[in-house]
């Protein structure tokens, strides 16, 4: 329906568009997260963060097998870039074909903000993975582990966040149990390396900034997950690829991965499809419920990891494993009723002590009549 006014001085046209021109055929809700081709936005809060968990811990756990089964191969600990060039390079393929089987195909978010997110995924899994050329697993996990409080600290600057006190603690809670719980694993045979201790550190860096942006940027553009992991992953690949060839590190792995394809490209493609599959319910994890959960679910699966590798391998076992394990489940927690507060009422030490005063007062009320 169109109304129109006309003066002398002006002319007016109010256009009022129909139901099926006020929103893309294509485009379902403003709102919709699809992660590999299952629409999340059809399920309940509770349901969609049992998926995405589910989805994390499943595909990560299988991750971080692949992962320390790569650098196990003999001769392989210098090319962790390369690894991450040929992940890359997986996940640009993933991310397209994903791409190609959802209606909505149109870029959302700028080409600036994606290079910005290609620099920062270069710096959290590139580093990441060389890293494990210099330092033992366990030894990472710790460095990782601790990324808690540096998104926290990148929430508040990028997005202007404010965490309460609960947060806080969930936070301090799980990163000093699970580095409690690494400890002992890393005294069992310590690898430790300036070199690797830099690179984790710059990767811990990184990873705090990048779970903010990718947030700030899904949310403000609405943009999807398969979007989100084909230009930033595509992007980041043309960055290593341009690194290696000036520094002379592409030949070298070329050569050795072409000797060994089935230990290196083999478990290269399972590392990076797992791998592919956890970071799509990451993002749904970022874009729904934000950054500081997200970590929070990633950080306790890496307990879990540990948990894991004690059930298939041979490993000492001290009571320090289990008061570090209660401190990431009192962690956890805290960070769950933090989101439900207003859910959960939980009694306060002040409402308890008044409330034992009254029993008393009560009872002693009744004994003396």
């Amino acid at each position: 329906m169109d109304l129109k006014f006309t003066s002398s001085r002006k002319y007016i046209s109010i256009s009022v568009p129909s139901k099926s021109q006020a929103m893309s055929p294509h485009i379902k809700s403003v709102d919709d997260v699809v992660v590999l081709g299952m629409n999340l936005s059809k399920f309940s809060k509770p349901t969609q963060f049992f998926v995405c968990v589910s989805g994390v811990f499943m595909f990560y756990l299988i991750y971080g097998y692949l992962q320390e089964l790569i650098f196990s191969v003999e001769g392989f600990k210098p090319f962790g870039w390369y690894l991450t060039l040929v992940q890359f390079g997986f996940y640009s393929i993933f991310g397209l074909i994903e791409l190609q089987l959802i209606q909505d195909k149109r870029r959302r978010i700028p080409g600036k903000t994606y290079m910005i997110i290609a620099f920062l995924t270069v710096g959290t899994m590139g580093l990441s993975n060389t890293s494990l050329g210099y330092l033992n697993y366990p030894t990472q996990v710790i460095f990782k582990c601790c990324k808690l409080i540096p998104v926290m600290i990148g929430g508040v600057f990028i997005q202007g966040k404010r965490y309460n006190i609960v947060d806080v603690s969930a936070a301090l809670c799980m990163s000093l149990g699970l580095i409690w719980f690494t400890l002992a694993d890393s005294t069992v045979a310590p690898n430790f390396n300036l070199t690797g201790v830099i690179l984790i550190s710059l990767a811990l860096c990184a990873d705090a900034v990048i779970g903010n942006v990718q947030e700030k940027a899904m949310k403000l553009h609405n943009g999807s997950n398969s979007e989100m992991v084909l230009y930033s992953y595509s992007i980041g690949f043309v960055y290593i690829l341009f690194g290696l060839t000036c520094t002379s590190g592409l030949s070298p792995a070329v050569t050795f991965c072409s000797k060994h394809p089935v230990q290196t490209y083999g478990y290269a493609f399972l590392f990076s499809l797992t791998g592919y599959f956890g970071i799509s319910f990451v993002l749904a994890l970022i874009k729904i419920f934000g950054a500081l959960l997200a970590v929070t679910v990633t950080t306790g699966r890496k307990a879990m990891t540990i948990v894991l590798s004690f059930l298939f391998f041979a490993k000492p076992f001290t009571l320090q494993y289990v008061w570090s394990g209660l401190l990431v489940v009192l962690g956890i927690f805290l960070n769950v009723y933090s989101k439900n507060m207003d859910k959960i009422k939980l009694p306060s030490l002040l409402g308890l002590w008044k409330k034992s005063v009254e029993e008393r007062k009560s009872r002693t009320l009744s004994q003396t009549v």
